[in-house]
């Protein structure tokens, strides 16, 4: 028995089945977290605790807690750097890097370009090796937020944001 086999008996009690928001939100922490399984279980566990803690009267704040920048990410929609430096943050578990077309640690580079600008920047290049940036729509408006998945994952990452209601659009969709 392992780890994750304590989560399919809580599940198999689960009356909802697998509708309920807690397995959804499982669904979706594993596709945000691409073959690291371990990720999402240290996640969900956490996001459990705090749905225990805090009630379950909005589990995407929850979640968008709990994968702050190492699944996900939330920036002002102002601060490119911060957008960067997130987006860098969660490529790097794939060793990947993004060539954003000029210097981010220069301070010109930020005045010339903003963020729908590095969401297509950056969701073209993941495109290219199999992932999928995502922005999903935050609490706040002046926020950019997102996760990246596997491209092959794009229709369940569909599929679970409907069920979730989390407004999710491409990263190439960014305006």
């Amino acid at each position: 028995m392992n780890e994750y086999d304590d989560y399919d008996d809580d599940r198999d009690d689960d009356e909802d089945g697998d509708d309920s928001v807690e397995s959804q939100v499982w669904q979706l922490l594993l596709l945000i977290n691409p073959g690291d399984e371990d990720g999402a279980l240290q996640q969900f566990t956490e996001y459990r605790d705090l749905v225990e803690e805090e009630g379950d009267d909005d589990p995407m704040r929850i979640v968008a807690q709990v994968t702050d920048w190492r699944s996900g990410f939330e920036v002002d929609a102002d601060d490119t750097r911060g957008l960067v430096d997130a987006i860098n943050e969660l490529v790097a578990r794939w060793n990947l890097q993004i060539d954003w077309d000029g210097d981010p640690d220069d301070d010109e580079f930020h005045e010339d370009i903003d963020g729908p600008e590095l969401f297509n920047r950056a969701f073209d290049q993941l495109n290219a090796h199999g992932y999928t940036l995502w922005s999903r729509e935050a609490d706040a408006d002046d926020v950019y937020a997102g996760w990246i998945t596997r491209s092959t994952d794009d229709e369940p990452m569909r599929i679970v944001a409907t069920t979730l209601g989390i407004n999710l659009r491409l990263g190439s969709q960014v305006s």
